[in-house]
């Protein structure tokens, strides 16, 4: 009896074996084999890539942080100077108590103006100062107040007591409130300069 080959078979005496499904099977299990012997390897480094990675993020995010604060403090920085320059500019010579009392009123817009809110709407910056400086002209120089017949007396040894608080003197103030800082700001100067 004649014994059919399949292709790629081997005649045995009960039938053909198919060598190429033998040799394919083999194969296959020998890269199971070498693939669950360097697995635990690709895990591990899979892991140190993953950790790298999150490290550079926190990193990345850090740096872009920092990168806002840098900016937030640089762009206070110019916009105090910026204020400060246009007190001068107006003739204050007490700059920095005018800048306290103005610095929070006085933002950025959108468009990169500085620009304060008052009742009359937005208003920028130069234009706000000067209303300011024209309510407030106790921030001014002091007026020369002598002349013939003005005679300085001696210095008061009773020191000055206010009632006024300097953060309190911004523009917009009611007028009696304004009138009462006028008339302590004046009673100190002259009590300053030794008149009664």
């Amino acid at each position: 009896m004649q014994q059919e080959i399949k292709p790629g078979g081997i005649p045995t005496e009960g039938g053909t074996v198919d060598l190429r499904g033998i040799i394919r099977e083999v194969i296959e299990e020998y890269a199971r084999i070498q693939s669950s012997k360097a697995e635990p390897a690709y895990r591990n480094e899979l892991a140190e890539e993953r950790k790298r990675r999150e490290q550079l993020e926190r990193r990345v995010n850090e740096l872009i942080q920092e990168n806002a604060r840098s900016r937030q403090a640089a762009e206070e920085a110019e916009r105090s100077a910026t204020i400060r320059a246009e007190l001068q500019r107006l003739g204050v010579t007490k700059v920095d108590l005018a800048f306290r009392a103005v610095k929070d009123d006085i933002q950025r817009a959108e468009d990169g103006r500085l620009v304060a809110a008052t009742e009359r709407g937005t208003v920028g910056l130069r234009e706000y100062l000067t209303q300011f400086v024209n309510e407030n002209p106790e921030f001014l120089p002091a007026r020369n107040l002598g002349g013939s017949g003005v005679t300085s007396g001696g210095r008061s040894a009773t020191p000055a007591t206010t009632m006024v608080e300097l953060e309190k003197i911004k523009p917009g103030m009611s007028r009696e409130e304004l009138e009462r800082v006028r008339q302590e700001i004046a009673k100190i100067a002259s009590q300053a300069l030794g008149g009664s």
